[in-house]
């Protein structure tokens, strides 16, 4: 009888103590949600910098608040029921089958909760399809695996350019110390001026891909044969930094998303800086359609070329991955017909990984087909002129 008591009492000692700390951890880990939800914290959301991102963001917190509030209410009567009603402590299961009143506030209340939510949420998803009058519109195209960007409206009209990740591989293969921005930076960056709608058309040349920025509460899938769209106002200039946030292949890892958002002024300098760049680039590729490259020139560009765009797949020592990715180096279509190899990567192949590349230019194609055929054990001697690839465009 006398252990039967201590037992009791040691039980009733350890259900205090239990109970005590449970309050204990439960204070611990509200304070540590707070501290997690503060605005900058690495465990939370960027700091919003459009509209739709501000609403996002307070929806999330609020509902993370509604969703600790059921967690510790539900948890709260689990362990406080589990603790002070015990069989130690001489309770007996009640014996009963149901309560319709009970039934009744369980289905009630969680309805009530989820009008709550999802009215708000509403109201958010309704503004973030609204794309209408635009100040810009730009076109993003997703391919494996960079975007390329065209300004179809706005002060822009007509700036066109790819932007690909500019991490140097040194940093990737742990050689020099990784940078501030690993991974997310890229060559040409994304410039918009600060305060005016953008509407982004989201498209994708190979796969699905999808374009996030958090900061400005945007992210849309772009799908091939599809267009999508959506939209942002920047509220502060900066730097804003995205990825492509759906699984699109082997380097999906390596296609950031760099938002720069300038003033007005600076804006309109960046604008008239690219239009002259355009007109330069125009011209010179009218001069380079008739001009007649030598196999050194060739060889050069179109090794920066194949490092930028086709080593990913096929390696830098063009030995592909075995059934996934085809070898070049020694390949039958590489040493064969010159015709067949570029109408390959212009076209792509259909039902495979090759995805068409003829969104690069004329002096680009000719350059990396004239190095795959001439690079590693491949010695075809073939030198091919930009004025060879149009006609493999139609």
């Amino acid at each position: 009888m006398n252990m039967r008591l201590k037992l009791v009492k040691i039980s009733n000692h350890v259900g205090g103590y239990m109970s005590s700390k449970l309050v204990s951890l439960a204070g611990v880990s509200a304070l540590a949600l707070y501290s997690s939800m503060a605005v900058g914290s690495k465990y939370n959301l960027p700091e919003p910098q459009s509209i739709i991102a501000r609403e996002t963001y307070d929806m999330h917190i609020w509902l993370m608040w509604i969703c600790l509030v059921i967690f510790i209410g539900v948890f709260g009567v689990m362990f406080y029921s589990i603790l002070k009603h015990r069989k130690s402590l001489g309770y007996k299961a009640a014996n009963f089958h149901h309560s319709t009143s009970v039934e009744i506030v369980w289905t009630v209340i969680p309805c009530i909760i989820l009008v709550a939510m999802a009215w708000p949420a509403t109201k958010t998803i309704i503004k973030m399809k609204d794309t209408s009058e635009p100040a810009i519109t730009i076109k993003a195209t997703g391919y494996q695996w960079m975007w390329g960007y065209d300004y179809l409206s706005g002060e822009g009209e007509g700036i066109s350019f790819f932007s690909k990740l500019s991490t140097p591989k040194a940093q990737m293969e742990n050689r020099e110390p990784k940078g501030e921005n690993y991974l997310l930076e890229v060559d040409n960056r994304l410039v918009v001026p600060v305060g005016q709608k953008v509407r982004i058309i989201l498209t994708a040349n190979d796969v699905i891909h999808a374009w996030w920025v958090p900061a400005l509460g945007v992210k849309q899938d772009a799908v091939p044969g599809f267009i999508r769209d959506s939209w942002f106002t920047a509220d502060n200039p900066g730097v804003y930094r995205g990825n492509c946030a759906e699984l699109c292949g082997k380097d999906h890892g390596y296609m950031p998303i760099v938002v720069e958002v300038l003033e007005a002024d600076a804006y309109a300098q960046w604008v008239s800086d690219q239009q002259g760049e355009l007109v330069a680039a125009e011209e010179q590729a009218v001069a380079d359609a008739d001009k007649e490259f030598g196999m050194d020139e060739l060889m050069a560009k179109g090794e920066q070329v194949y490092a930028s765009v086709c080593a990913a797949c096929h390696q830098p020592n063009g030995q592909g991955i075995p059934g996934a990715f085809a070898a070049l180096d020694g390949s039958e279509l590489v040493n064969g017909p010159v015709g067949e190899h570029i109408d390959i990567v212009v076209k792509g192949k259909a039902g495979t990984a090759m995805t068409p590349f003829g969104h690069l230019s004329d002096v680009d194609l000719a350059a990396v087909v004239t190095y795959e055929r001439n690079a590693w054990s491949n010695e075809t001697g073939d030198i091919v002129q930009p004025s060879d690839i149009s006609q493999f465009r139609n």
